[in-house]
C-alpha cells in the first residue's frame, strides 16, 4: 500500500483524508477504532532475555571460563577441594550477577511506566489528555510551551510558533 506525500498536500486535504474535523477533532469511537486498526504510538519494545537466559549469560564472561578451566584442571589433578572452592565463587559470582541485572532490568521498567508521557488533543470538540501511546492518525494535537511533540505532525494553526 503506498502512502500519500502528507507534507505536500494542502491541510484541508489531509483533514478529508484522515477524516478528521480540525476544529472538533475525531470522536471517540473513531479514535478507539484507529487504535485498534494501527495499533499504539509507540516503538517496538525488544524482546528480553529470560530469566534463564540472563543467568547463563554470566557464563560468557571471560574471567568466569578462565575460572571454569581452572575448576576442571584442578579436579584433573585431583585437588577437589580446591576444584569445589572455586567453583563454589564462580556459582556466587554468576548469582550475584544475575540478580543485579534482573534488579536493574526491574527497576528501568518501573522508571519506563512513571515517566509514560501525556499528550493534548481534541476529541468530541473538547480537549482531552491521553497517553501519547494513544494518538492515532487523525488526532488534532495540542501543544503548549515545554511539550513534545508525540507524534509525526502536520501544524494547521500556530501562535509565536
Amino acid at each position: 500500500m503506498t502512502h500519500p506525500a502528507w507534507h505536500a498536500m494542502a491541510t484541508d486535504d489531509v483533514a478529508r483524508t484522515l477524516g478528521t474535523d480540525p476544529t472538533r477533532g475525531l470522536s471517540a469511537s473513531q479514535a478507539e477504532e484507529r487504535l485498534s486498526r494501527h495499533g499504539p504510538n509507540e516503538l517496538t519494545h525488544e524482546e528480553r532475555a529470560s530469566p534463564l537466559r540472563m543467568f547463563l549469560g554470566q557464563f560468557a564472561n571471560v574471567l568466569i571460563v578462565i575460572l571454569l578451566a581452572a575448576v576442571v584442571l584442578s579436579a584433573a589433578v585431583g585437588e577437589v577441594v580446591d576444584a569445589a572452592i572455586i567453583l563454589v565463587i564462580v556459582l556466587f559470582c554468576a548469582v550475584l550477577g544475575f540478580v543485579q541485572e534482573y534488579r536493574a532490568e526491574q527497576a528501568l521498567d518501573a522508571l519506563k511506566k512513571m515517566l509514560s508521557p501525556t499528550t493534548s488533543v481534541l476529541r468530541d470538540g473538547a480537549e482531552a489528555r491521553i497517553p501519547s501511546a494513544q494518538v492515532v492518525p487523525g488526532d488534532v494535537v495540542l501543544l503548549e510551551a515545554g511539550d513534545r511533540v508525540p507524534a509525526d505532525a502536520r501544524i494547521v494553526e500556530a501562535h509565536a510558533l
